[in-house]
This record gives structure tokens, C-alpha cells and sequence, in this order.
């Protein structure tokens, strides 16, 4: 029996993900975040001693509390259940007994290394999402100190909730029923605070922010990613291996090991973010270019080998005699000729004349955007013309894109200014 075919739209959504997949992929590489996640991997090892012992100096007080409150020896179950206290401890990660006059010095730690965390987000944002523009000395010194409130506020509203689903449960206020949709909604709870932290991550650290809706599809996805990378995680690295390995260090070994795969995920998806608002650019460098960019590997070569896509979001078709430019007119678009051919027509003294004959793969129309100018000549179809429209924010960001279509461009611009010139003797 045969596979079902796929209609032209499947095929073009399939050649969307393809092309977004690949340049995610080699822009990760090319970007060299794998070094990025091992530097924010490492400042969040920093962050989490001090945040380890505050949460001890918490279970220590809870612990003092817990002989007269049936709520503080609650409090108590849901802060080690949600943080693994007692895996900490094991792990070595955490002292049997923490000091509280050393807790000023852990909160500063805690702010000194989570400032360095942010840095280190911020430069591998900076590599993601290239702007020209960088933020204010102040807006980086002060976002350490609403990003680590906002996770702690997160963190405490997730202990509460956990230690008022232990109270109904363990009082049977609730029936069995009621006791499993709360426990879901406390597990969507956790996923929705995970998902709005790594919204919040790829929408505002970006300096030029990305659209919403592929920030929180992209989003999600990472969040799926992350849980299902910590449920799989033992599965695949034993803490006992580490620390029969490394001793005493074994266990903060295997959290860094977490954290880097963590990062990793983390950065890919922001990478996928990014590719998926330039795939079109790319796409279009692909066809701009095609056939001059010697030694391109096979891959890439498959990948954006049909112009389908393209052609169905820009392309028209003109029947010969039709005009695509009007010599005077205000218009920014540029056209690529995809196939057929036109003549470049201008009116002169002695009446309008030809200059040249443009075929296949030529750009028209970028003169009247690069010199912000009306239409300097005429373009009409020879033959019958498939050509794809670019609207003057595509044709800029093809520019910054591609070093080779630039120059590409730039030579065109400077011929067809010599043959006008020619024209006018």
C-alpha cells in the first residue's frame, strides 16, 4: 500500500520546519553556545550553594515552628518534597546543620552569582537575537534584582500550594476524585510557572523582541523539552557513578552535568526562535544566490532546494505585456525574477527606449528603496513572468543577512546606473 502524498500546502509547512530545523541547527553551531550553556550552567552551580543553604535556613526555622503548628510541619513536607532536601543532603550539596549568622553572606552570594547568571543569559541572548544596540548600565545591574524576586516569589507560591493540597489530603477534606484533579492542577500549576519564566526569557531578553505567538509556541516547547529531560535524566546518568568517581564532589558533578543539558535545551529552542523569524531571509539568500556560492554542502542543498514556499507567500505571475514597475511612480518593493523574462524600458528625449533585457534570477526594483527615489525606468514582461515581490523591511533585513547578496546588489545598483548614463549620450 502507499504512503499518502502530500498536498503542495503540506509540502511547503514541511519545507518551513525543514528550513527553520537546519538553520537552528547550524546557527547553534556556528554561534558556539555549547561554550554559552557550560558559562550559564556554571554561574547557576554559583546560584544555587547560597539558594540551597537559604532553603535550609528555611527547613531549620519551619523545623523550630513545627512542635506548634500543624501548617509550619506542612510547610515543612512540601519544602523538601519540592526542592529534594534530603537529596541534597545525600548528594553532599547541603550541610546537616547551616549557621544563620553566615545567612547575610549567602544572600549576597546569592545576588553577586545570580547577576553573573543573567550576564551570561544576556550574552548568549546577545549572540541569538544580533542588534546593534545594547541595554543601559543601570537596566543591567537592576535586572538581577526583579528576575531573582520574581523565581522566589514563583518558588514560595509553589511550596504554599503544595502544603495546602498536603492539608486537604491528609484531613480528607477531599474526596479521591477531587484529591487527583487538585494534584494535576498543582503539576499544570508547575508547568504554566516554567512555560511563563521561559516566555518571559525569550520575549524580553532579546533587545529586539520577538513576535508573541512564536515566543510562546517556541516556549512551550522548550518547557516540554526541560520536563521531559528531567524525568529521563536518571535514566541515563547515575549520581552514584560520580561520586564513587569524584568523592565528595560527585554530587555537584552530576547537578552540572543537569544544568549544562538544561542550557543546551534552553539555547537551542531561543536559537529555533530566532531561525523561525528569519527563515524566509535565508530561504531567499538561497535563491538570490543560487549557483554562485561554490562548495555548499548537500544538505543545505536538499533543504532549500524548492522554491514552493517562497513562491506561494510572494510570488505573482504577470502574462507578457504586463507592467511590473512604472517608470515615476512611488514604490519600494523589489522583485526577483523567478522565471521569464522583461525588458528594462525608460523615456528619454527621443521617446521611450530599451536598455537592457533581464532574465531569470535578476532583482528589479531595489534602485527606487536604496536611493529613496520614485521609479527610475519601466519593467514590463517578455515572456510570461513569475516573480516574487519583497516589501521593503524583507529587502533590509536580506541586506544585514547576506555580506554576498549585499555585494551582489550593490554591483547590480552600479550597472544599471552605467546604463542608464549610456542611454542619456
Amino acid at each position: 500500500m502507499r504512503p499518502p502524498r502530500l498536498d503542495e500546502s503540506q509540502m511547503n509547512r514541511l519545507d518551513w520546519f525543514m528550513q527553520t530545523l537546519y538553520m537552528a541547527w547550524r546557527l547553534f553551531v556556528k554561534h558556539e553556545l555549547t561554550n554559552h550553556a557550560a558559562a550559564t550552567a556554571f554561574y547557576f552551580l554559583l546560584s544555587t550553594a547560597p539558594l540551597v543553604l537559604l532553603l535550609t535556613y528555611a527547613a531549620q526555622y519551619l523545623a523550630s515552628l513545627a512542635e506548634a503548628s500543624d501548617f509550619a510541619v506542612l510547610l515543612l513536607a512540601a519544602l523538601y518534597e519540592r526542592f529534594r532536601l534530603e537529596d541534597l543532603t545525600r548528594l553532599g550539596l547541603i550541610p546537616q546543620r547551616a549557621q544563620l549568622a553566615a545567612g547575610g553572606v549567602g544572600l549576597l552570594t546569592l545576588l553577586l552569582s545570580s547577576r553573573g547568571l543573567i550576564k551570561s543569559l544576556q550574552s548568549a541572548f546577545r549572540v541569538i537575537f544580533p542588534v546593534e544596540t545594547r541595554r543601559k548600565f543601570v537596566v543591567n545591574w537592576t535586572l538581577p534584582l526583579i528576575i531573582i524576586p520574581l523565581v522566589f516569589g514563583l518558588v514560595l507560591l509553589a511550596v504554599v500550594v503544595q502544603a495546602s493540597l498536603n492539608f486537604f489530603l491528609q484531613t480528607d477534606l477531599l474526596g479521591v476524585g477531587k484529591a487527583l484533579l487538585f494534584k494535576g492542577l498543582n503539576a499544570a500549576f508547575i508547568l504554566l510557572s516554567i512555560w511563563g519564566l521561559i516566555y518571559l526569557a525569550f520575549r524580553r531578553l532579546p533587545l529586539e523582541l520577538p513576535p508573541r505567538r512564536p515566543a510562546l509556541l517556541i516556549s512551550a516547547l522548550a518547557t516540554l523539552t526541560l520536563v521531559g529531560l528531567f524525568l529521563g535524566f536518571g535514566h541515563f546518568f547515575r549520581v552514584e557513578k560520580y561520586q564513587a568517581m569524584y568523592g565528595a564532589l560527585g554530587g555537584v558533578v552530576f547537578i552540572l552535568i543537569g544544568a549544562y543539558f538544561a542550557c543546551l535545551t534552553f539555547y537551542f529552542w531561543a536559537q529555533f526562535l530566532h531561525a523561525l523569524t528569519k527563515v524566509d531571509v535565508a530561504a531567499l539568500e538561497k535563491l538570490f544566490l543560487q549557483g554562485e556560492e561554490g562548495g555548499g554542502n548537500r544538505l543545505e542543498g536538499l533543504v532549500f532546494a524548492r522554491a514552493n514556499r517562497l513562491l506561494a507567500k510572494y510570488g505573482r505571475v504577470f502574462a507578457p505585456g504586463d507592467r511590473l514597475i512604472t517608470e515615476g511612480e512611488a514604490g519600494q518593493e523589489a522583485i526577483l525574477i523567478h522565471s521569464g523574462r522583461v525588458g528594462v524600458y525608460k523615456h528619454l528625449e527621443q521617446g521611450e527606449r530599451k536598455l537592457v533585457e533581464l532574465e531569470a534570477g535578476s532583482l528589479i526594483g531595489e534602485m527606487a528603496y536604496l536611493l529613496n527615489e520614485p521609479r527610475t525606468a519601466s519593467v514590463r514582461a517578455e515572456t510570461e513572468v513569475t516573480a516574487l515581490v519583497l516589501p521593503p523591511q524583507l529587502l533590509e533585513e536580506l541586506m544585514r543577512f547576506s555580506a554576498p547578496l549585499s555585494r551582489r546588489i550593490i554591483g547590480t545598483l552600479a550597472q544599471r546606473l552605467m546604463h542608464m548614463n549610456m542611454a542619456q549620450r
